[in-house]
C-alpha cells in the first residue's frame, strides 16, 4: 500500500458518518489507486476556461472534458478587456458577436505553447471525447462564444468525438433535474433545473457508458483537504485554504478508480454571500459540491470526485477560476500557479508524476 493511500485509511477512519456532514477539519489531500488514464475534467464559466485550459496543458493523460458556457483556450490573450467584451459579456459595453473571437490566432497559440513544451503536445488531444453546453438564453457566455470553443476542438479533435448541445432555453448556470433556480434564471446560486442532468450527461460521453447514477443516500465520504499544500499563501493568488474531494465507498478499497475534476465558476467560493428570499443571507459553502450532479455518479462508477476552491481577491472580486490573467501571466501553462497546484493535486492522488505518457 502506498503512504498516501495508508494516509486516506488513517483519516477515513477519522471522518466516518453521514455524508450530508461536513468535514470538522481540513486535512492533508489523500492517495488512491487511480487509473490516470481515466481521468476527465469539467467546468461551469470561468470553471469552464480553468477545465479548457487544464484539459489542454495536460492533454497527455486526461481523457476527456465536459464544458458549460466557456471559450477556447487563452481566449482572453491575458486581456481583462477582451475577457469581458469578447469572451463573456460581462463588461458594460460587450463586443461580442460572430467572428470576434479569432480561433485560428488561438490555435496557433496554443501549438506555439506545445512546441515550447509549456503544455502537452496537442497531438493527445485528438484521443480524447469533449461535450459542450451552451444554454440559448445564456447572456454571459453567448452561444457564438461556445461556437467557437467547438470550433477550437474541432482542430484537433475528430468532430464525431465532440458533442454539443446547445438547443436548451437555459441561462448562465450549471443545468441539473433536480436542483437549483427555474432553468431561465441568471444569478445565484447558479445552478439551474432545466429538465437535464449536464454532470450525467458529459460524464456519460466522455466514458462511453456508465452504471445508472445512484439516486438514494450517498456512500462516500466528502473530504475537506488542504489546498496550502499545492500553492503557498493561496488567497493571494485567487485560490481558498481548502478544496473538496468526494470519495465514493466503492473507492476505499485497492481497486483501481477513475478522477474526474470539476471547476465551480464565478460566485460559487465557499465564502460568497448572497441574499435568498426567505432565507435572508446566505454562505455559499459547498452548494456546487453538494449540488452540481457529479457525486451521484460517482457512486456507482467508482468515481473520485475533486473539487478544487477558488475564492475572491480585490482583482478578483466575483472568486473566479483564473483564466485572463489576474494574478499571472502564465495562468493558462502548466507552470501557471493555479495550474501547477491542480497538478499536484492530481499528483498526490495518484501518487505518480503526470509528465505526459504515452497510451
Amino acid at each position: 500500500m502506498k503512504p498516501a493511500a495508508l494516509s486516506f485509511f488513517i483519516v477515513f477512519g477519522l471522518m466516518l458518518g453521514s455524508v450530508e456532514k461536513l468535514a470538522a477539519q481540513t486535512v492533508m489531500l489523500p492517495g488512491f489507486n487511480v487509473d490516470l488514464t481515466q481521468t476527465s475534467v469539467s467546468g461551469l464559466s470561468s470553471g469552464g476556461y480553468m477545465a479548457v485550459q487544464l484539459n489542454v496543458a495536460f492533454s497527455s493523460f486526461i481523457k476527456g472534458a465536459g464544458i458549460v458556457a466557456a471559450g477556447p483556450y487563452y481566449c482572453a490573450q491575458n486581456n481583462l478587456s477582451i475577457a469581458t467584451s469578447v469572451c463573456s459579456c460581462t463588461a458594460l459595453l460587450c463586443n461580442n458577436r460572430p467572428g470576434s473571437i479569432d480561433v485560428q490566432t488561438l490555435m496557433r497559440t496554443t501549438d506555439r505553447n506545445a512546441k515550447q513544451g509549456s503544455i502537452d503536445p496537442t497531438s493527445y488531444l485528438a484521443r480524447q471525447r469533449i461535450w459542450l453546453f451552451s444554454g440559448k438564453a445564456d447572456s454571459i457566455v453567448p452561444q457564438q462564444v461556445m461556437d467557437d470553443l467547438a470550433a477550437y476542438y474541432a482542430g484537433y479533435v475528430d468532430k464525431s468525438a465532440i458533442y454539443y448541445k446547445k438547443d436548451i432555453n437555459a441561462q448562465h448556470a450549471q443545468p441539473t433535474d433536480a436542483y437549483g433556480s427555474p432553468c431561465s434564471t441568471l444569478g445565484d446560486p447558479y445552478i439551474n433545473n432545466c429538465a437535464y442532468d449536464a454532470a450525467g450527461e458529459l460524464l456519460k460521453w466522455i466514458y462511453n457508458s456508465l452504471n445508472e447514477r445512484n439516486d438514494g443516500q450517498l456512500d462516500g465520504n466528502f473530504v475537506q483537504f488542504d489546498q496550502t499544500e499545492f500553492l503557498a499563501d493561496p488567497t493571494l493568488h485567487g485560490m481558498d485554504t481548502s478544496g473538496w474531494l468526494y470519495v465514493p465507498a466503492s473507492c476505499r478499497n485497492q481497486r483501481p478508480c477513475r478522477l474526474h475534476i470539476s471547476f465551480h465558476g464565478c460566485n460559487q467560493y465557499q465564502a460568497h454571500s448572497y441574499f435568498q428570499f426567505g432565507s435572508g443571507v446566505v454562505t455559499f459553502g459547498t452548494t456546487f459540491v453538494h449540488n452540481a450532479g457529479y457525486n451521484k455518479w460517482a457512486d456507482s462508477n467508482g468515481f473520485l470526485v475533486l473539487y478544487p476552491q477558488a475564492t475572491a481577491t480585490p482583482s478578483n472580486p466575483q472568486g473566479c477560476w483564473d483564466w485572463w490573467g489576474y494574478d499571472d501571466p502564465n495562468y493558462a501553462l502548466k507552470s501557471g500557479r493555479q495550474m501547477h497546484a491542480v497538478q499536484s493535486m492530481i499528483e498526490r492522488i495518484v501518487g505518480a508524476p503526470v509528465s505526459p505518457i504515452a497510451r
